[in-house]
């Protein structure tokens, strides 16, 4: 017997702009929504988002960063790390709704015949919602992971931020002595990646494992308040039974040798792009 409402659950109708539909699982449903691919009646609005980006860099050794890339990347000339919380709204593939992300990216290098790519390797990305994490995984290859974001405390010229995992938490950040800027925005670097995707039943082969860009372009994104700050990040050390799936990320990053923190800001900003333009670098030697 149909449903008597039937007629309300059509497939999603998408822009047919001559691109080919992004499927992800579950496929027998069609086409899946998200960030690159919204559904009528939304409509792709790259000035609509709002975005205020808290950083924190600190310098560090470039033997513990090597540690930490894929074989195929070479730290950059100056170690540092860079910890960054994103807090996102008014999205217009979430019909205005947003999220949080926190990451962790190392000045970085990739050789390609005898061209380098110069970026920042993004090492993790977590956020506090399941629909990002998954279409960024799984179509342009972000490390992402979740956990809890919170900005717990918002006074004067003080932010503080706390990533948790079920109650458990694992990293912190804080900015104080806040001071708005007319100075320009450091212009941001090609975002470099590894994407991994096991193959299953075969343990340790993989169905994807390349390397792969996000341009450092950004046409729609505008910067309205940019403030410097001193600021600070910490992950603290934990338990497998505290973490029991991310332990072996966070205590690696709690034990990257701090030699002094050289850098701090918060950027108000709105407008940003979909990241269509990822793409996968092919090794030519």
């Amino acid at each position: 017997m149909s449903h008597p409402d039937s007629a309300r659950y059509a497939p999603p109708d998408f822009p047919r702009d001559g691109a080919q539909p992004i499927h992800r699982m579950p496929v027998g449903f069609g086409p899946f929504p998200g960030p690159r691919q919204i559904p009528h009646p939304g409509r792709r609005d790259p000035t609509s988002s709002r975005r205020t980006i808290a950083a924190v860099t600190c310098e560090t050794e470039t033997e513990a960063i090597r540690n930490l890339l894929p074989s195929c990347f070479e730290p950059g000339t100056i170690p540092t790390v860079t910890v960054e919380v994103q807090q996102l709204e008014n999205l217009d593939w979430l019909a205005g709704r947003g999220y949080s992300t926190l990451g962790v990216k190392f000045p970085a290098l990739y050789r390609r015949g005898t061209e380098a790519i110069e970026g920042d390797f993004l090492a993790v990305l977590w956020e506090n919602l399941a629909d990002p994490i998954i279409s960024g995984r799984e179509e342009l290859g972000f490390a992402k992971l979740w956990c809890s974001i919170e900005e717990t405390t918002q006074i004067g010229n003080r932010r503080e931020y706390a990533a948790n995992w079920l109650g458990h938490c694992f990293a912190t950040l804080e900015l104080e002595e806040l001071t708005e800027s007319s100075s320009p925005v450091s212009p941001r670097r090609p975002l470099l990646h590894y994407k991994y995707i096991p193959k299953t039943g075969c343990p340790g082969e993989a169905d994807a494992a390349y390397a792969v860009m996000t341009p450092a372009a950004n046409p729609a994104f505008v910067v309205e308040k940019c403030f410097t700050a001193k600021g600070r990040f910490e992950f603290l050390p934990s338990t497998w039974e505290q973490l029991p799936t991310l332990a072996h990320i966070v205590n690696p990053l709690a034990s990257l040798p701090i030699k002094r923190f050289v850098g701090a800001s918060l950027v108000i900003s709105h407008g940003g792009k979909d990241l269509s333009d990822q793409s996968i670098l092919e090794s030519h030697t």
